[in-house]
């Protein structure tokens, strides 16, 4: 029952997140048409987009609660399981000892038919046998009961955690099923709060884009300053973003003192990256290769790889000698 009401719990916040998160989707696809100003404007988007982020976040913390829940109930069946083997085989065992002095009983006879063969001596012996008999008999009767006790209330208990854990597989499944998309309609929120910023430049006709100057205090360009932008908004900048700079530096120069390149750190100190952190660099990438034509991207580098938007494909890079050299550490983007 406890399982049932958590998972209408469950179901019921999942329905309220994913009908804010498609009114949210259809209100940005009634406004986003061309680059005419949205409303609303990507400042409330963000916000409206935060708030739907961080129930999805409770959302996802309840379903991993959920999976703790379950592997409790599953060591609580194992452990039940153990206790039933052991059980039934007690209760075989004495069981087995009943049949035995059973057939004692039926092979030597009764009291009476053995008394008349024999002297009165030997018929109080037989009767103090017999009363021994009947009396391990009786304690053989108990152990059974006792273990038959034991073993039903182990079945009992085995079949109400394999009912506890099949409620909450089937909860943890519709719920993940759910929590996929929830998380799909936020990735396309995010596709069109990006979409409401039009490209700064001229496009030429075969799709590449007329070079711009460097602007303002940070020296890139406008184009190069949008995708830094978005890419922050999207993706977070925890160890920095290092744009324009005089000279090549240590992983070469290339556009950065044009102001058409950053590098988007993903440790520092030249470390490699954690498992995490690569994942978030793979998905700089991704999106950054996913954007190419429309953001004006020329090429991307990460992980000794680079990727240009005239081939569309990835190819290996030669070593140059460390972590940050090979853009292990952060995804590098140039633009047209």
């Amino acid at each position: 029952m406890a399982a049932a009401l958590r998972g209408e719990r469950y179901r019921d916040a999942l329905r309220a997140l994913l009908a804010s998160l498609v009114a949210v989707a259809l209100c940005l696809g009634a406004t986003s048409a061309g680059h005419a100003a949205p409303k609303p404007g990507a400042k409330q988007l963000r916000k409206e987009l935060a708030q739907l982020q961080k129930r999805s976040e409770t959302l996802i913390a309840e379903y991993y609660e959920g999976r703790v829940q379950l592997q409790k109930v599953e060591r609580v069946e194992k452990v039940a399981r153990g206790n039933l083997e052991r059980a039934q085989r007690n209760f075989d065992l004495a069981a087995q000892e009943i049949r035995l002095l059973a057939a004692e009983r039926y092979r030597t006879g009764g009291l009476t038919s053995v008394a008349a063969l024999v002297g009165e001596a030997d018929a109080t012996a037989l009767l103090d046998r017999l009363a021994l008999t009947r009396q391990v008999v009786a304690d053989q009767d108990a152990r059974l009961r006792s273990f038959t006790e034991v073993r039903d209330a182990h079945l009992r208990a085995r079949e109400s955690a394999r009912e506890r854990a099949a409620e909450l597989r089937d909860a943890l499944e519709e719920l993940d099923d759910d929590k996929k998309r929830a998380e799909e309609l936020i990735e396309q929120i995010k596709d069109k709060i990006d979409l409401l910023y039009p490209t700064p430049g001229i496009r030429r006709a075969d799709g590449t884009w007329v070079p711009q100057l460097p602007s303002g205090p940070d020296h890139i360009t406008p184009r190069m300053r949008l995708v830094r932008q978005l890419i922050a908004q999207r993706f977070g900048s925890r160890f920095g973003i290092g744009c324009y700079r005089v000279d090549g530096g240590i992983a070469g120069g290339g556009e950065h003192p044009l102001g058409r390149a950053c590098d988007f750190m993903l440790s520092s100190g030249g470390a490699m990256p954690t498992a995490a952190e690569t994942r978030r660099g793979n998905e700089i990438s991704a999106w950054a290769v996913e954007n190419a034509r429309r953001l004006g991207i020329m090429y991307v580098i990460f992980r000794q790889r680079i990727w240009h938007v005239r081939t569309g494909t990835w190819r290996t890079m030669s070593d140059r000698g460390g972590v940050t050299a090979n853009h292990y550490d952060h995804p590098h983007i140039s633009v047209y």
